[in-house]
């Protein structure tokens, strides 16, 4: 990475107002303060510059009330585990495939546009990509270290509101690093406010056809579920999905071990930093945590037999079918240069895992 990307990527994000930093060291902010901020910029009455977070939360909201409706007036044991079934697997595969491999690594490419257009809104649509994508890549390069927008060793609160206090891009960009930010943006659908527009909403996401776009995915998924199986199914999938959209959220803070060395010999082999392979959200979305941080430009993260990789088998389902072009699989490179030479290392007696 040049010094010319480090420096832009320190730069390009919004600086909450306790800092990244003190003293050039990491601030870990209290409870209150990490509070104050999300109310502050959750404010839209404040600065019309806030209604990106206010979106993102507002669609959580949403979620919870489909999900309190369901549960107090639609209660199904079976939809409620479709449901969560839904939520874990089909939105976390989902949210992995298209958040995190394409829109933020660019790990594969589809055919053509149309073919992203269907992927994008395969399932209910609740991230916003601007706030997924710009501060991921930032996150790559600041991992645990300050400017790391939801560094593990800030604490779980740190982490769970981060969309809102630490995600959101700066906005007093100059022109050409707004530029580049929307760059960072261009191959997702998004289709990029003016410079000047965005020193209006200080975004590169334009409001009005954002909204829109959320209203017609939601429109059309609902409307899909109730065809299948009246308001019951459709607040069933939609109030479980509320369990994604909070726990989304919460990945990063457990993904690197809670603050704690939790990696293991064996298992986790990239040592630069806290991240640490989980079963769970390995096998419901294909997250190999610390597998990604070793290659995080991969299509794929599940490397070992035992490490189910859902995203990376749609993808590759994707590619047979003629719907992506291209991807990159470093699976070979992690044997190589990592599993075998620990094989090797430890005189352990393990099978080559299969090259499938």
């Amino acid at each position: 990475m040049t010094v010319g990307r480090d420096e832009f990527l320190a730069r390009c994000l919004e600086v909450p107002s306790y800092g990244f930093e003190r003293a050039g060291t990491f601030y870990a902010p209290t409870k209150r303060e990490i509070f104050r901020e999300f109310l502050l910029r959750l404010n839209v009455l404040k600065s019309r510059k806030n209604w990106l977070a206010f979106l993102a939360w507002a669609v959580v909201v949403l979620l919870g009330a489909a999900l309190v409706l369901f549960v107090t007036q639609r209660w199904s044991w079976p939809l409620a585990v479709l449901g969560i079934f839904y939520s874990m697997v089909v939105l976390g595969t989902h949210g992995t495939v298209y958040l995190h491999r394409y829109s933020t690594h660019r790990a594969f490419r589809f055919r053509n546009r149309f073919w992203m257009f269907i992927v994008r809104n395969l399932t209910i649509k609740i991230a916003p990509e601007e706030t997924y994508v710009v501060s991921h890549h930032v996150h790559h390069r600041y991992t645990e270290q300050p400017g790391d927008p939801y560094n593990v060793r800030g604490g779980w609160l740190y982490c769970f509101l981060a969309d809102v206090n630490h995600q959101l891009i700066a906005r007093e960009l100059s022109a050409p690093d707004y530029q580049r930010v929307a760059r960072l943006l261009e191959h997702t659908g998004v289709h990029p406010n003016s410079y000047q527009q965005y020193r209006r909403w200080g975004s590169v996401s334009r409001p009005c056809r954002t909204t829109l776009q959320f209203a017609a995915n939601w429109a059309f998924w609902y409307g899909a579920f109730y065809l299948a199986g009246g308001h019951r199914l459709a607040l069933a999938i939609f109030g479980m999905s509320a369990v994604w959209a909070v726990g989304i959220r919460t990945f990063n803070f457990d993904g690197h071990g809670g603050g704690k060395d939790q990696r293991r010999d064996g298992v986790d082999f990239d040592r630069k930093d806290l991240s640490v392979n989980q079963l769970w959200p390995g096998y419901v979305g294909g997250e190999w945590h610390n597998n990604h941080h070793l290659y995080p430009h991969g299509a794929r993260s599940g490397f070992l037999p035992y490490q189910l990789d859902l995203a990376w088998e749609f993808i590759r389902g994707m590619s047979r079918l003629g719907v992506v072009s291209s991807y990159r699989d470093p699976r070979a490179d992690f044997l190589r240069d990592h599993y075998e030479p620990y094989v090797r290392a430890n005189g352990a007696s393990r099978t080559r895992p299969s090259a499938r």
